[in-house]
């Protein structure tokens, strides 16, 4: 029989405790969670789109000399970006075609990470991350997404059983 020493009983406790912690955070609502990773993203890409919009000269330049998105011309790469970065934002923080919205952030930040800022690959995978949980997760239920999907299957389960013999 194992001897009961007050090491043991302290991390007994310990333990204890850590599993309660534990367990507290795993009952934490995915939608809670999904708030603060919408407006992070959401957030970063708008901000790119307004210093773009600030000084659009100063913007084309970049895209010209700096950024050089291949197979773009870079007056049609800089109007694609801004583009991307003012609708999709809105659509995340909407919680409006979420997936969609994070597959096209996802995508644009692979084209920065590739072709333009390899070396800022540190912050590059913190969007990924954010944005992949998103595309497989949805926005949680305090979206438009949510909203929509209850009534979409409302509509079809109350079309179900209206549809008999």
């Amino acid at each position: 029989m194992p001897r009961v020493t007050r090491s043991n009983v302290h991390r007994a406790s310990v333990l204890s405790c850590v599993l309660s912690v534990t367990q507290w955070l795993e009952r934490v609502p995915y939608w809670l969670l999904a708030i603060p990773l919408r407006l992070a993203v959401a957030t970063v890409f708008w901000n790119s789109a307004m210093t773009k919009l600030a000084n659009w000269d100063a913007a084309l330049q970049l895209f010209r000399d700096e950024y050089r998105v291949p197979l773009l011309p870079p007056e049609i790469a800089a109007y694609l970006a801004v583009s991307i970065e003012l609708s999709m934002p809105v659509l995340l923080v909407l919680g409006l075609g979420t997936p969609l919205a994070a597959l096209v952030l996802l995508g644009m930040t692979s084209v920065i990470e590739i072709f333009v800022y390899p070396q800022a690959w540190p912050t590059h995978i913190q969007w990924a991350a954010m944005l992949l949980v998103l595309l497989c997760r949805g926005a949680g239920r305090l979206s438009l997404d949510h909203l929509i999907s209850r009534r979409w299957s409302r509509s079809i389960r109350s079309g179900e059983s209206s549809t008999g013999p």
